[in-house]
């Protein structure tokens, strides 16, 4: 009996996908739970440097993930695609798994912070290995033609991991207290505890699937890589490829992914100062809206060419990150609001003396702004004089913004478009990588200058984001200098340097 091609390549596409996208959902967790994160694993009172610390452990996971691609990329160059992505979902998901199990600062004091980073090093080389070995494993059954097509399944797992993971966390503090959620062994743990579940669903699945028939074919012939690391870093051809794809389409692609999504959500909670519901249900309709047109600029990268569709997606993203973070201030009105405390009749103010100092106070505030938002904020930081006039109106360490209903759809649009440009860089990154590289050393070239690009550049965006926030003299619109920077520079790389034609001779 006759199998069926299109039936063959769905289940490719699910078995792998599947697998992809729990690898995500375990990844982004954390990054989804930072700020809660940085209270249970680091001291209280730190504020900004336990977020700071916390987004650099998030960070970590990112900066090894290149060599997890170096690692596992050799692996699935000299054994096999199948069994090298089994084994960087296993040491996922148990790691992932233990995150959810270290008790919190309080009790084992910086072991729980030593401890969280060495389990998240270990998810970044798993990452490392998982990527490259589902997108050549997807590459090598799919027809010539349509490679853009049936890689975008793959890429849309990323996107639809931090969608899952952002749901899964919603939908837990949606069903108990904020304390119950918060507190040491609380709800926020719960993801990270059924994730297990989740890998275990995926391992058998995978059990099930075949080896590449390509890499099969080479092995039989007796032609795969004695030593893929120096195939694919040591020929000066094959670098200079490996080279151009890192600076001349992954590196921007990177910063475009995590600016889109992860400082996005960032920026609302912190900067636009939304509350968790509503700065997460922004991103969830969002990502909802946007994940169908990686399929759709994977397609059309088949038809035109990868490049000028991401080439785009970066050009975009640098003339129109500005103007819509700053639409995200400007309908918040957070500092307009804060500096309008003395006009006494539109807040309520309750205070209690700490210490013996006199000047130190807990203030409430509920404020009506001029377009509806209705805002609270809670502060030990906050200092007043006798007459209850705000000194320091810029000094804000929690709120509770509640938008209208108009202004909530229309962060859900700014954010959809966000989206789209990251659609437009990623849909075709993965046959692009591909095409780059020949079989015998496809897993371990395409996979560092991916996660070189992705984990590195793009990864760090959060963290290097809202540090330039924090120097002095800085606005809150200040930290998207550095994905705009490095888009420029790899839209210009790529733009003189890169080929627009597809290849048809993955298959060799």
């Amino acid at each position: 009996m006759k199998s069926n091609p299109t039936k063959d390549i769905s289940k490719v596409i699910f078995s792998s996908s599947l697998g992809t996208l729990i690898e995500w959902y375990d990844f982004y967790i954390f990054g989804s739970l930072a700020t809660v994160i940085s209270k249970q694993f680091f001291p209280e009172g730190q504020g900004t440097a336990a977020l700071l610390s916390t987004l650099a452990i998030f960070a970590a996971g990112f900066i090894v993930r290149p060599f997890g691609a170096l690692v596992f990329g050799r692996l699935g160059d000299l054994i096999g695609r199948k069994y090298t992505f089994l084994l960087t979902l296993v040491l996922m998901g148990g790691s992932t798994f233990l995150i959810g199990v270290i008790p919190g600062y309080k009790s084992i004091g910086m072991l729980a912070p030593v401890l969280v980073l060495i389990l998240r090093l270990v998810q970044g080389l798993a990452l490392g290995g998982e990527y490259g070995g589902a997108a050549t494993y997807v590459a090598e059954h799919a027809p010539a033609g349509r490679r853009g097509y049936y890689t975008s399944w793959i890429q849309t797992t990323a996107t639809f991991g931090l969608f899952v993971s952002l749901g899964v966390i919603l939908l837990t503090k949606m069903n108990m207290s904020d304390e119950a959620f918060n507190a040491e062994w609380g709800g926020w743990r719960y993801p990270f505890w059924g994730s297990i579940l989740l890998v275990g669903v995926s391992i058998y699945i995978r059990l099930q699937m075949k080896e590449s028939p390509v890499f099969s074919k080479l092995k039989v012939e007796g032609k795969t890589s004695v030593n893929p690391l120096k195939e694919s870093f040591a020929h000066k051809a094959n670098l200079k490829m490996v080279l151009l794809a890192l600076f001349g389409a992954v590196m921007g692609q990177g910063v475009i992914w995590y600016t889109g999504q992860f400082y996005a959500q960032s920026f609302l909670e912190t900067k636009a100062l939304l509350n968790f519901e509503q700065s997460r249900t922004i991103i969830l309709w969002a990502i909802l809206f946007a994940t169908p047109f990686f399929v759709v600029f994977g397609a059309l990268s088949d038809r035109f060419g990868r490049k000028w569709i991401m080439m785009l997606g970066m050009l975009l993203g640098i003339l129109t990150y500005r103007p819509i973070y700053k639409a995200f201030l400007s309908h918040t009105n957070v500092e307009e609001n804060l500096a309008a405390n003395k006009d006494i009749n539109k807040k309520i103010i309750e205070r209690k003396q700490l210490a013996n100092t006199g000047s130190l106070m807990v203030a409430t505030v509920m404020q009506q702004s001029p377009n509806g938002i209705i805002f609270k904020q809670t502060s030990t930081d906050t200092i007043f004089n006798e007459t209850s006039h705000l000194i320091n109106p810029g000094k804000k360490v929690y709120s509770d913004k509640h938008l209208p209903s108009n202004t909530y759809w229309l962060f859900v649009l700014l954010v959809f478009v966000q989206i789209l440009y990251v659609t437009m860089v990623y849909g075709p990154i993965a046959a692009f990588l591909v095409e780059l590289f020949p079989t015998r050393i496809r897993y371990t070239s395409m996979s560092l200058p991916y996660h070189v690009g992705n984990g590195v550049f793009g990864g760090l965006v959060p963290f290097i984001a809202t540090l330039i926030t924090s120097f002095k003299g800085a606005t809150p619109l200040s930290g998207l200098w550095y994905p705009i920077g490095v888009a420029s520079v790899c839209f210009v790389i790529g733009s003189i340097y890169l080929s627009n034609k597809t290849q048809n001779n993955v298959h060799d």
